[in-house]
């Protein structure tokens, strides 16, 4: 495959399970060409074209040519100067190295990170918080992450792809929307009576099960196992965790049970106070999970891949 068509293929996936559907993300796209069409003089020329046609900021082609034939990736979940000079000397050594893909985002990719979090409103409308309080939470802790993302070195690991000429991109909205629609519909088919049934079914997948072998397994963060889980929400997806604000909307909605890849101690305190069980999956490992069903994408196509930076490759494809 060229690497444009690898690129596009991840869009594409990322679009098909979407939490917004179809007519959300045709609505996204639609309000990026109004803003484009609005736009004078530099405003204009700065903007990010590929919003036209990509709703995710975090996926990008970060370096190298688009039509680049690709057969064989290495991918990892950080990709950094580090990493990229590894591929180069596993290159060096005969590796078949043609792109590096990195689950999260560099460059403009991450720069541009905390776009992708108002997707976190559509997810809290689906369990029934209205959109317009779910907009005005999520605004709040958007503005966050874009300061806290000002001052970074972006370009670091972009240079050094450059120097090495080491094609470059990442895959992450589109990654994490595999792994919330995985899980989502496998708790939808296993209906899970206990927190602790949760955790078990959370342990049939490989990517679970090789981080408990590494003293990392599924756990029940808030909350006992024994508790009954209630509604479940996968929440694994919009770029970063969102605010402890919304948790008090979301018990209220009737959510019992969170499943997500971290927590950090101020949203913990809030879930507990507002009795919603949390399951923590782990977020290298669920991270493993969003990735491998992308690769799966890409092994329909003839490409192969292998893994480093905390990635393993795990097909679910019928041999």
């Amino acid at each position: 495959m060229r690497l444009e068509e690898i690129y596009r293929l991840a869009v594409e996936a990322g679009k098909s399970v979407d939490p917004r559907g179809k007519d959300g993300i045709k609505e996204v796209l639609a309000d990026a060409q109004k803003e484009y069409d609005g736009l004078k003089g530099d405003d204009k020329r700065f903007f990010d074209k590929e919003r036209l046609v990509n709703p995710f900021a975090d996926t990008r082609i970060l370096f190298g040519d688009p039509d680049l034939e690709v057969s064989n990736v290495i991918a990892g979940i950080d990709i950094e100067a580090p990493e990229l000079v590894l591929a180069d000397r596993l290159r060096e050594k005969g590796m078949k190295i043609d792109l590096c893909l990195s689950h999260h985002p560099e460059g403009a990719a991450l720069a541009a990170l905390s776009d992708v979090m108002k997707v976190q409103a559509d997810i809290w409308a689906v369990q029934g918080v209205p959109i317009n309080v779910g907009e005005a939470l999520i605004g709040e802790r958007m503005g966050e992450i874009r300061r806290a993302l000002l001052p970074q070195n972006h370009q670091r690991p972009i240079d050094t792809a450059s120097l090495l000429d080491m094609p470059f991109m990442c895959v992450h909205t589109p990654a994490d929307n595999l792994v919330t629609d995985y899980l989502t519909r496998m708790f939808k088919r296993a209906k899970p009576r206990l927190v602790g049934d949760v955790i078990d079914l959370l342990l049939k997948e490989k990517e679970y099960r090789a981080s408990a072998e590494l003293g990392m397994p599924p756990t029940a963060l808030v909350g006992d196992k024994k508790n009954r889980a209630g509604a479940i929400l996968v929440d694994m997806t919009g770029g970063t965790e969102g605010p402890a604000s919304a948790l008090e909307k979301l018990a209220q909605a009737g959510v019992g049970t969170i499943v997500g890849m971290h927590m950090g101690d101020k949203l913990k305190a809030e879930a507990d106070k507002q009795h919603i069980n949390v399951v923590i999956a782990g977020h290298i490992a669920s991270d493993n999970i969003g990735v491998n069903l992308f690769l799966d994408r890409l092994e329909k196509k003839g490409v192969k891949a292998r893994g480093f930076s905390g990635f393993k490759r795990f097909s679910r494809l019928k041999k």
